[in-house]
């Protein structure tokens, strides 16, 4: 089937690339000019791993194309997909602009009867904002094609997009007409041949079904972050309480790992549009103010941890910090708990010394190299001469690292670990004072 893909993000260029990986011809459009003429030579804007092997793949297929051109994505598409970003606007709601006017461009250039499948995270009823935009610019135009506007919200994970594209746990497709639900399922169908994964509901159900799941999500790390400072106070271990609730069916283990906060271009995002969509609704949102507040305070408790050992005025240290972007396998540094850590230190009069594998470019245009701040080419290297080194994104290259060259290369050993990587024991066999997130010294 032909297929347009407007948007290139870690949405839309990992929808559209899959969906040519299983066949289709998919033409993915953004209005972007440089990055459209740098990914027809095949370099990816993002990096996801196995991305870029797939886009060339298919690129040579001629399954896949890209293109500035509403004009030539519009022609032979059979279904169209939006994909493009929401921000927040300044009073965190949801801004549906790039959206809407992605429908507003489709009702001017349209010429056949269409489905319209909207992946762009977006408030309970924009499916039928999109309708709206669409009907409107046919009316202007005095024509009269069928479509139908389907919401097919993302559970793509940064890092593993891919396989979540490839193998979804669930595909939800929220429509309000059955012929138009039934065409994107069979769309979707070759994505679920080993298990119905499939799920039809109403429009307005699966765009707040998108909201609902990233605020579940991200209150179970507030949750077990909020729990781990109980157990720093207390002398309880959160690896133990992890996996005495986790035993149980009703809660399970998934995402009960304690650290420094989450970050992203979702959770925040996503959880600012549903408080700012139940204050419209005049509905009071207690749990949703609380796990941003829990998230925020929890960003600054690694600088907190840092200053109760060697002193609020940090000005004669030099810290380590290893990663940087808000999660392993990717490039993204949107709210990046490192950035908070960075700025506290800074604040602090702190010298830092900041190493990522993948997202030290992004980094430095929010910190240049200065007096107080150096990047390093290494781990290694970047515990060369410091205080102590603070270990803020759990890239797997940092799990077996030779901690004696370590230590050696250090002015002080001391350890802040704000993933609970390591065990306590494995770092003061080496010498290390190791600090973690709800975890005893004494383990």
């Amino acid at each position: 089937m032909q297929l347009l893909v407007i948007g290139t993000g870690y949405v839309g260029l990992v929808t559209g690339t899959c969906f040519s990986e299983m066949g289709h011809h998919v033409t993915c459009l953004d209005i972007d000019k440089e990055k459209i003429e740098n990914l027809k030579r095949g370099m990816i804007p993002i990096y996801e791993p196995g991305l870029t092997e797939l886009v060339i793949k298919n690129m040579d297929a001629r399954r896949l194309k890209f293109t500035t051109s509403y004009e030539d994505g519009i022609r032979d598409a059979k279904v169209c997909f939006i994909a493009v970003p929401t921000p927040s606007s300044n009073d965190g709601a949801c801004d549906l602009s790039f959206v809407l006017a992605a429908a507003k461009t489709i009702g001017q250039l349209m010429d056949h009867d269409l489905i319209v499948v909207n992946k762009s995270t977006a408030p309970p009823h924009t499916a039928h904002n999109i309708a709206s935009v669409i009907h409107a610019e046919l009316e202007k135009r005095g024509v009269d094609f069928k479509f139908e506007v389907v919401s097919n919200p993302e559970f793509l994970k940064e890092g593993s997009a891919v396989s979540d594209c490839m193998k979804p746990d669930r595909i939800i497709i929220g429509s309000d007409n059955e012929q138009a639900g039934q065409q994107v399922k069979a769309l979707y169908s070759s994505f679920s041949l080993n298990h119905d994964r499939i799920l039809i509901m109403s429009t307005v159900s699966a765009e707040l079904t998108k909201y609902a799941a990233n605020v579940m999500l991200a209150s179970r790390i507030s949750l077990m972050n909020e729990l781990a400072r109980v157990c720093d106070k207390t002398g309880a271990n959160i690896h133990d309480v992890r996996i005495g609730i986790g035993s149980d069916k009703r809660i399970g283990y998934h995402f009960l790992y304690a650290g420094v906060g989450y970050g992203g271009s979702c959770f925040p995002k996503d959880i600012k549009a549903l408080a700012k969509i139940a204050y419209d609704l005049d509905i009071e949102t207690p749990m949703l103010k609380a796990i941003e507040t829990v998230n925020h305070q929890q960003k600054r408790l690694l600088c907190k941890k840092i200053g109760t050992h060697f002193g609020d005025d940090l000005s004669n240290c030099c810290i380590a910090i290893w990663g940087l972007s808000f999660k392993p396998d990717t490039d993204d540094i949107r709210d990046a708990p490192a950035l908070q850590l960075i700025e506290d230190l800074l604040s602090r009069n702190a010298k830092v010394k900041l190493y990522d594998p993948i997202s030290m470019s992004h980094v430095k245009k929010c910190f240049p190299p200065s007096d107080q701040i150096e990047y390093a080419d290494s781990e290694y290297e970047a515990a060369n001469g410091v205080d102590a080194i603070a270990l803020v994104t759990e890239w797997k290259q940092f799990r077996f690292l030779d901690l004696n060259k370590v230590g050696q290369k250090m002015r002080s050993k001391v350890f802040f670990d704000g993933r609970n990587q390591y065990k306590p024991s494995q770092l003061k066999e080496e010498g290390f004072v190791y600090y973690g997130m709800g975890v005893p010294n004494k383990e």
